[in-house]
């Protein structure tokens, strides 16, 4: 079976000639054919790829991790929920323009002038040279750790990205120690003694915190063990630290 795309050398001149004579009734328009392989984009599949990119928007905002999806110019075409909440005026980074509380739009800048050549750096590797690279940034007092790393352009009519992965400003999410411990059956005690511990605290200092005895802290922190299986506070915090970042279901609702 011939291809006229394939093969247009290969028609005999009368049979183009009676080709070119009929009537616009092929399955693709006239100034589709050159197209023909993007296949069809009609209605029904921008509105399927619209929905999908909806639920991928929805899934990335159950996470705890603030994520952006943004060009070599810095232009930012995603933010989701956790990196919108964590860009607040202490973040070394800082979006400017774009709709306020938006998914998309507007320009990511270092809010520091040293951390503005290293960002740059970063993004111009991934998006021309697909390096990744982890950045420390901000000042003593707010210094955050930023991955940034390259994603490659999906077709020729694509331009290559870059996604930044910003880092956690704790060891556990306060959700994620509130539903470990509801899990484990701990009491309301024993839950703030865990999200004590995850936020490096000492039983001491947790102890002078809520105004009760060392001794109390001790044994709930005994009771904690006990129900969860760790053999050591460094065990504990290590369960809790592995479990999925996600966000409160307040956060994580639309708009």
């Amino acid at each position: 079976m011939l291809d006229l795309l394939d093969t247009p050398n290969a028609l005999a001149p009368d049979l183009l000639a009676s080709l070119s004579a009929r009537p616009v009734i092929a399955p693709y328009p006239v100034g589709a054919m050159a197209h023909r392989t993007r296949g069809y984009g009609g209605p029904e599949r921008r509105g399927a790829s619209s929905l999908q990119y909806r639920r991928m928007a929805q899934m990335l905002d159950t996470l705890d991790y603030g994520m952006l999806l943004i060009g070599e110019t810095m232009a930012v075409s995603h933010v989701n929920k956790a990196a919108r909440r964590d860009l607040d005026d202490q973040h070394p980074l800082q979006l400017v323009g774009g709709p306020a509380g938006g998914q998309t739009g507007g320009q990511l800048q270092a809010r520091y002038c040293a951390d503005a050549q290293p960002l740059r750096e970063a993004l111009v590797g991934a998006t021309q040279r697909g390096l990744r690279r982890l950045l420390q940034l901000g000042d003593a007092r707010h210094r955050i750790s930023v991955a940034v790393v390259p994603l490659p352009a999906l077709g020729a009519d694509d331009q290559p990205g870059a996604a930044l992965l910003l880092g956690k400003r704790q060891v556990c999410e306060e959700l994620t120690v509130e539903w470990f411990a509801r899990s484990h059956g701990l009491t309301m005690a024993e839950t703030t003694v865990i999200k004590g511990l995850c936020a490096d605290l000492t039983p001491q200092q947790i102890a002078e915190r809520h105004g009760v005895g060392l001794a109390t802290i001790r044994t709930q922190i005994g009771s904690i063990r006990l129900k969860t299986g760790a053999g050591s506070i460094r065990a504990l915090v290590q369960q809790v630290a592995l479990l999925p970042p996600l966000v409160s279901a307040l956060q994580s609702l639309p708009h």
